[in-house]
């Protein structure tokens, strides 16, 4: 049989139609909702953020955070050993009670007060110390480490377990302040924004467990000693972690030069915060950014293209302890 264009027949039968499909396509899909009613528009994220920070205003406090899929209670990167080395680094960790297994010392190395108390430590808690030539600890520090003459080994570097640390911070005040980092692969990018934290009253810092840098020997260094008085947790999954935060009554808010808040009008700088921190080069990832309350940048001059993860998280800790110092004062 030969097609019949009227019938649109051939010799299979007639063909299927679109069962009405066309005339609904017709009818579209009903109004367009509002950009602050679309939870994922920077409108619709400051609604969310806005409406949190209203019912953690009226009085409610962070709540206990669960822990979710049987977490470990730490976690470690390696079996292997580190090396601390430089005489303030040093003398901070024995401070602190860093469980060091040999000291190494120079030979006729140079005394001041701070290696007089590092042998103090030593001794009383029975850590033996060798005493080696100066070359010696040259190659043990490697090329890129100045050690001063002093150097401790030390077990790879236990990290604690972010939501027990956000449990401790709830225990100890109102509102606690972490930061985590979200692709820094660089280790003295990380000492110095443990250095930063801990000189403005943050609680801790989470590091992913993939794709990140760890607590090493250079990032012991780099925060001269102020790795031994804050916690670094590790975070199996920085997206489930964050999540875990904001269902504790934190605020996440994330670094970003194209922010769509400014950091020195940041209103929920006095809130329970938890602050992301992007690689220099590709900033947040895209998980991470979608669970933020707010991405804040920080201003800058228009010649400048971007700033050094460190040195953003210094400016933002500051901005915000200056801020909650400011509401303390006005009570």
């Amino acid at each position: 049989m030969s097609t019949n264009s009227r019938g649109n027949r051939s010799k299979k039968g007639p063909t299927k139609g679109t069962g009405g499909n066309g005339r609904k396509s017709l009818e579209g899909r009903g109004n367009t909702p509002r950009a602050e009613d679309r939870s994922w528009h920077v409108a619709g994220k400051r609604k969310a953020a806005k409406e949190r920070l209203e019912a953690a205003r009226g009085g409610s406090k962070p709540r206990p955070a669960q822990r979710e899929g049987g977490a470990p209670r730490r976690a470690r990167t390696d079996d292997s050993t580190e090396l601390v080395t430089g005489r303030n680094s040093v003398v901070e960790a024995l401070r602190a009670g860093i469980p060091a297994t040999t000291l190494y010392v120079a030979a006729r190395g140079e005394m001041d007060e701070r290696v007089k108390e590092i042998f103090k430590i030593a001794t009383e808690r029975k850590i033996p110390i060798l005493e080696v030539m100066r070359p010696e600890l040259d190659r043990m520090a490697g090329r890129d480490a100045v050690h001063q003459g002093v150097i401790i080994k030390v077990p790879a570097y236990t990290y604690a377990d972010p939501m027990e640390e956000l449990d401790r911070a709830i225990q100890r005040r109102r509102n606690p302040l972490f930061v985590a980092l979200d692709g820094i692969t660089d280790p003295r990018n990380l000492g110095a924004i443990v250095r930063s934290v801990a000189a403005f009253g943050g609680d801790g810092i989470i590091v992913p467990q993939r794709r990140s840098v760890g607590m090493t020997a250079s990032a012991w260094k780099t925060s001269a000693g102020a790795a031994s008085r804050l916690p670094v947790s590790m975070a199996s999954n920085l997206t489930a972690t964050i999540k875990a935060y904001k269902k504790a009554g934190v605020f996440v808010i994330g670094l970003d030069g194209d922010g769509d808040v400014s950091l020195p009008s940041l209103e929920l700088a006095t809130s329970p915060l938890l602050v992301v921190v992007g690689s220099e080069g590709k900033g947040l990832s895209r998980l991470v950014t979608e669970h933020c309350d707010a991405i804040v940048s920080i201003p800058i001059d228009g010649a400048t293209e971007s700033l050094n993860a460190g040195i953003a998280t210094s400016i933002t800790m500051y901005e915000v302890a200056k801020l909650r110092a400011a509401k303390r004062a006005a009570k």
